[in-house]
């Protein structure tokens, strides 16, 4: 017993010392943790399409923040359930998610022990899209599409591709800005027009600038091929040329709903629709260029091809023996439309007649007058027209623009001087101060006074315009 006793406080002992004698490998010098003064926890603005930077000032003792430590950063996009991921110091990127707060995450790794460290922060994404211009364009082929503040001096060039990393698709032909429903004049969406047998069109958020969708989406069951070749929205609802076939928006179920405004089968009937067409709340009418006929539809886009009355003497409404439709606004009243000639005359011809459809028993195109275009000379395959309110008609030739009206057939040059350049596109407005005439060329956008008592003068260069503009959209608030 007393042997046993004694083994054991020796061992005790032991253990003790050993204890003792261990104390100095538990002492060790805590990783030094880097510093980022105010940031954990932070509010970051960021507008849609524009330059994100996030650079917070870090701090490591002992230690090169751009040598030994790695930056990873995350942004959570909650209603896709997923994040997108960044790398390097600083994030800078073109934001492209749509406006809202959201939660977003830094990781930084020191390299040296790969030790991680986490700071959350949240950025608040706006947007700066309700006031300004978007411009559809064209630059070696490609199709661009821009943003011009509302200060018309800033530019957010190829905003597309920087939000998306894709092109448009090719040969854009029209900007068409969706209206909120019933809200004439608004824009909820643009629809980027274009001939493109290899790719859709876009329908794009009028807020964000993001692709909401491509255009296939817009049909409750997309035709085999699709070929978009004008819209526009009188109505409150859009209204278009698809594959030749006039196609109304469904209208039956309510605003809000998703099937609201989508587009079924095309109106049925034997015709071919130019894209020169008009909708009035009584009547559509068009021009067919296979039959070489004006044609008509009823309030409720119903064909009625050429079965209307004709009088008048100046030509045959439902045989025009002309060339292609060059450009055609018709009215409820008097109006115009250019054609070229038959095939062997050269010569550009203008049609004055007057629609009245108001009375269904009694509709009736009247043919005023066929006569040569006074500017037939001036007009090339790639002339762009534009009408006023008043009946004057603007157009272009090479790098000039011309003013025409029909009543005593004056035709005259615009004083702007484009420096040479090709005007690849013309687009009418009205506004407080007066008409403005806005034209575009290779790079640039500018603004005339087309007003009473002006000849078109240059009022206003907008520039960093990538490429030739060819539609524009401009939006006061």
């Amino acid at each position: 017993m007393k042997l046993r006793s004694a083994l054991l406080y020796i061992l005790f002992a032991l253990l003790i010392c050993s204890c003792k004698k261990d104390l100095g490998n538990y002492k060790y010098n805590a990783p030094s943790e880097p510093v980022l003064d105010g940031f954990d926890g932070s509010t970051v603005d960021a507008l849609v399409g524009d330059t994100l930077t996030v650079r917070p000032y870090v701090y490591l003792q002992g230690a090169n923040p751009a040598k030994d430590l790695t930056f990873d950063w995350d942004i959570f996009v909650d209603e896709e359930a997923r994040a997108d991921h960044y790398t390097g110091y600083p994030l800078k990127i073109v934001y492209n998610l749509a406006p809202k707060l959201r939660t977003a995450k830094l990781t930084i790794t020191d390299n040296r022990n790969q030790i991680k460290y986490f700071y959350s922060f949240k950025i608040q994404g706006g947007t700066q899209f309700s006031a300004g211009t978007a411009v559809l364009s064209v630059q070696d082929g490609i199709t661009k599409l821009s943003f011009v503040k509302a200060d018309n001096k800033t530019v957010l060039s190829d905003l597309y591709y920087a939000l998306h990393k894709e092109n448009l698709p090719e040969n854009p032909v029209q900007l068409f800005p969706k209206p909120v429903t019933y809200n004439a004049g608004s824009v909820e969406d643009y629809w980027v027009i274009c001939h493109d047998p290899k790719k859709n069109s876009v329908i794009i958020d009028g807020s964000t600038m993001l692709r909401k969708k491509y255009f296939q989406d817009q049909f409750f069951n997309a035709p085999a091929t699709i070929s978009t070749d004008y819209f526009e929205a009188s109505a409150g609802t859009p209204t278009g040329v698809i594959n030749g076939k006039l196609y109304l928006s469904i209208v039956s179920t309510a605003p809000f709903a998703p099937d609201f405004g989508k587009f079924s089968n095309s109106q049925p009937g034997q015709y071919t629709l130019s894209p020169f067409f008009i909708r009035t709340p009584a009547f559509f009418f068009g021009y067919d260029p296979v039959a070489k006929a004006f044609i008509s539809f009823d309030s409720g886009g119903n064909y009625m091809g050429s079965d209307y009355k004709v009088s008048g003497v100046g030509f045959n409404p439902t045989k025009i023996n002309l060339g292609n439709l060059l450009f055609m606004q018709a009215v409820p009243s008097i109006s115009y439309a250019f054609f070229e000639g038959a095939e062997g005359d050269n010569n550009i011809y203008e049609l004055s007649f007057s629609v009245d459809m108001m009375d269904y028993q009694n509709r009736t195109v009247k043919a005023i007058y066929k006569r040569v275009f006074k500017g037939s000379s001036l007009i090339k395959p790639d002339t762009k027209w534009q009408k006023s309110a008043v009946d004057v008609f603007y157009f272009t030739s090479n790098d000039k623009i011309y003013r025409y009206n029909p009543v005593n057939e004056e035709l005259r040059a615009l004083d702007a001087d484009f420096g040479g350049k090709k005007v690849t596109m013309i687009k009418l407005s009205t506004t407080t101060e007066g008409d403005v005439l806005t034209a575009g060329v290779d790079g640039s956008l500018m603004l005339l006074d087309v007003s009473v008592g002006k000849n078109g003068n240059i009022t206003k260069v907008i520039t960093g315009i990538p490429g030739s503009p060819v539609d524009i959209v401009t939006r006061k608030n």
